[in-house]
């Protein structure tokens, strides 16, 4: 796969060109994007270098690896456009949220090389989490190319379940939204206590990013983790005892769930 297209060009497109440019895996010469926004493709050649095009049907033609990187409910259509100039050699990588492989096939009406990723926002600052799962098509040398182009925006995991993307899409898909509400809340409580605002954002995103930092390379479970944090009678303690009895952790695994059923049902709205 020597060319990369982009079917949609918002803002986990950028995230995937920035991340395959920074890594070399792939040169700006290497990779088209289409839009239907003029702005938003100005923005990226501009930036990044890249071709362009107002034309899905041109990213098909010039791509071996093509992105599927829109709307759910805009899937359909792009699929029913682009078909009829799609060959066997042709990979496609859908991130669109929801929308399965079985459906994508079916659209084509033939049985084509495809990819579902569940990619995430803070690949826009190369951290992010995506979670992969390839149709039988797909060979390995096929699918070692494609995790080395999600890596470089971030980790990597494999699925053999396609289902399990639902709750992939509930975790870390809509995940970074739920952090950002604690963070903000984390900071409100240090303001509502008499820090500044920008000492309270600054003290709450630090400590929600070395935290996680430290339960990924510590090898720590984030209960071993508030253990050792919560000493006898002191001030953490109390305060996961105020969490306990709003119910915090009751209301973020309702979250993931909710969000599962919403990814669940967006694969029917794609049609």
């Amino acid at each position: 796969m020597k060319r990369i297209g982009f079917v949609g060009a918002g803002n986990m497109a950028e995230a995937l060109v920035k991340g395959l440019l920074t890594s070399g895996v792939f040169a700006k010469d290497q990779i088209i994007l289409s839009d239907a926004i003029q702005e938003r493709l100005h923005h990226m050649s501009s930036l990044y270098g890249v071709k362009t095009t107002l034309k899905n049907r041109e990213v098909v033609k010039y791509s071996d690896l093509i992105v599927l990187a829109t709307k759910p409910n805009m899937i359909g259509r792009i699929i029913s456009e682009i078909k009829g100039i799609l060959t066997s050699k042709n990979v496609i990588v859908s991130i669109a949220a929801g929308i399965a492989t079985s459906f994508i096939s079916q659209t084509i009406k033939r049985r084509v090389k495809i990819v579902r990723v569940m990619p995430n926002t803070p690949a826009l600052v190369l951290a992010g989490a995506s979670v992969l799962y390839f149709n039988p098509l797909i060979n390995q040398k096929e699918k070692d190319k494609i995790k080395i182009i999600f890596e470089s925006v971030g980790t990597v995991d494999v699925v053999e379940n396609e289902d399990l993307l639902d709750a992939v899409t509930g975790l870390s898909g809509s995940g970074p939204a739920y952090v950002a509400i604690f963070i903000e809340a984390l900071s409100n409580g240090g303001v509502k206590m008499g820090l500044s605002k920008n000492l309270a954002l600054r003290l709450s995103a630090q400590t929600v990013y070395g935290t996680a930092k430290m339960v990924l390379e510590g090898g720590l479970h984030p209960a071993e983790f508030k253990d050792k944090v919560s000493s006898p009678g002191g001030t953490t303690i109390e305060g996961i005892h105020e969490l306990e009895v709003g119910g915090f952790r009751g209301s973020v695994i309702s979250a993931v769930q909710a969000a599962t059923r919403r990814s669940r049902e967006l694969s029917k709205e794609g049609k």
